[in-house]
């Protein structure tokens, strides 16, 4: 798991998408032929699946990889070259197989340690922001602010996490903030 929450700070009823569910299991291939490269074990795993994401009624699927770009596997690309070798690597092992078998969409997101992402990702964190924008009535430039303040402080969690270690409680969790508004102002 790569320690970014994917449960939003929604109020019940303003959820952008339905049956939003955290590390799906895939179904099982039988026979289907896919390219090589791809996942066929059994049990295999996406981080986030939900309905309605993209299209109503359709089941869209995530998988999120973070990449340090100072790494030394990194040093000769550039950073889109980076995002996108990482994009392609997660569509070559799932790709064809949610479309295939479980007849939905894949969107690989692709974060960096420094903050950044690919263009995938920001493809749809832009269309998360916009439904919850249209769903719970704020603001859309202040909806994908703290959507992207909220990840590069789990990307910054996860990353002090890999080089330290958890030092807390085990069954320590963030503090709910499902009564926050996302507007970060006071109302007049």
């Amino acid at each position: 798991s790569s320690g970014i929450n994917a449960e939003w700070p929604l109020r019940p009823g303003e959820q952008p998408c339905k049956d939003v569910k955290l590390e799906p299991p895939l179904i099982n291939i039988t026979g289907e032929e896919l390219n090589p490269g791809a996942n066929i074990s059994d049990g295999a795993r996406l981080d986030i699946s939900a309905i309605g994401f993209w299209t109503p009624l359709d089941r869209a699927f995530t998988d999120i990889r973070v990449l340090h770009p100072q790494a030394l596997s990194n040093r000769t690309k550039s950073l889109k070259q980076m995002y996108r070798c990482h994009e392609n690597e997660k569509k070559n092992a799932y790709n064809q197989r949610v479309i295939k078998v479980e007849k939905a969409t894949f969107t690989p997101l692709v974060f960096s340690t420094t903050g950044g992402m690919g263009e995938e990702c920001a493809a749809f964190l832009k269309h998360l922001a916009e439904k919850i924008s249209m769903k719970t009535g704020q603001r859309y430039c202040e909806v994908i602010a703290f959507i992207r303040r909220r990840i590069r402080f789990d990307l910054l969690k996860t990353c002090l996490i890999s080089l330290r270690g958890y030092r807390g409680k085990a069954s320590a969790r963030a503090a709910a903030v499902a009564d926050l508004d996302l507007n970060l102002r006071q109302q007049a």
